[in-house]
């Protein structure tokens, strides 16, 4: 069936609030050398779109300049040199932008085949935090088998994720959520001990639970004045890494302690990276996680679909961070 010349897709009117997403008609993008074409059934939802919604997010130069990172559906086109992938194939992918649309091009190595099992709506939720879960806490953090990781923000798509993939990878997990019924969904998902942080001092919470040793890694996306007690939280030598930093990018160190105790502090962004960079953790995936999530030891947690059309009702959602787990838009 030939391919349409025009597609359906949301793009960012002007930087704004959950209103600032429109409709629109965009050609249909050509696949460059390397790169696939796929037709989307499905596109994650993540806090970067809604920064660059609202113009915190700069859209790196050779970006497609439509939100979404990830999606799920058919490969209906491949660029010259391009041999990872048949048309017809069922995959899922990051995307460097452009995922909320009909058609999205991504890099043929930052696709996965969507896992035995799973719906598209599933498999779509899986990229951006699958891959920024890996880089960070087993390529950056080191975390062992047998090392105890504390999440902060334990029922967001990023937190879900890690409890997960750290207790299926044989790790005791410790996660912070904002209430009781967050708390409990994070225990239900794996994690050893839930700490709702409003109500109680994580500090005093994580030393307890660990007979005052603290953790191996913390996987921080808070950030601001949460540091300096993460660094007490942290065991020798333990490591600190940053993802986002939703409380502020500036904080106080105490370099004391970091050099007695030896600890780590490192951190990453995952969209400015190079494809070589993103194809590897790609494979890392196939290699470590597909294998569990194929085995039922890893679920995706959707919390709510919305239609491609609705996606300013998600990015409401998503602020109001009332969800746990993931929110996907249909196309």
């Amino acid at each position: 069936m030939p391919l349409p010349d025009k597609m359906r897709a949301v793009e960012i009117a002007k930087p704004g609030g959950p209103e600032a997403l429109a409709p629109t008609s965009r050609p249909l993008p050509v696949p460059k050398p390397g790169e696939i074409l796929v037709k989307v059934a499905a596109a994650g939802v993540n806090r970067p779109d809604v920064l660059q919604r609202m113009g915190l997010y700069p859209v790196p130069a050779d970006a497609s300049d439509l939100p979404g990172l990830e999606i799920a559906g058919e490969v209906v086109a491949c660029g010259a040199e391009a041999r990872m992938w048949k048309v017809g194939a069922s995959v899922c992918a990051l995307a460097h932008g452009g995922g909320y649309a009909e058609y999205c091009v991504v890099p043929e190595v930052q696709a996965l085949p969507v896992p035995r099992g799973l719906s598209m709506i599933e498999a779509a939720s899986l990229p951006e935090t699958f891959f920024t879960v890996w880089s960070n806490v087993y390529d950056r953090g080191r975390l062992k088998p047998g090392e105890t990781l504390l999440v902060q923000g334990g029922s967001s798509g990023i937190g879900v994720t890690a409890i997960q993939m750290a207790k299926a990878m044989g790790n005791r997990v410790i996660a912070t959520a904002g209430s009781d019924e967050k708390c409990a969904a994070c225990v239900k998902l794996g994690a050893d001990k839930a700490i709702n942080y409003r109500t109680q001092d994580f500090l005093a919470e994580v030393l307890a639970a660990t007979g005052g040793k603290g953790v191996n890694v913390v996987l921080d996306m808070v950030g601001g004045d949460y540091v300096p007690k993460e660094l007490k939280c942290l065991a020798d030598e333990g490591r600190l890494v940053f993802i986002a930093f939703l409380r502020g990018p500036k904080t106080e160190l105490d370099i004391n302690e970091v050099m007695r105790r030896r600890l780590v502090l490192t951190g990453s962004t995952l969209r400015p990276r190079p494809v070589e960079f993103k194809g590897a953790v790609a494979r890392s995936l196939r290699e470590h996680v597909w294998p569990l999530i194929e085995a039922g030891k890893i679920k995706p947690v959707v919390f709510k679909t919305f239609p491609l059309a609705e996606a300013a009702e998600a990015h409401r959602l998503m602020e109001s961070s009332q969800h746990i787990g993931k929110l996907v838009l249909t196309v």
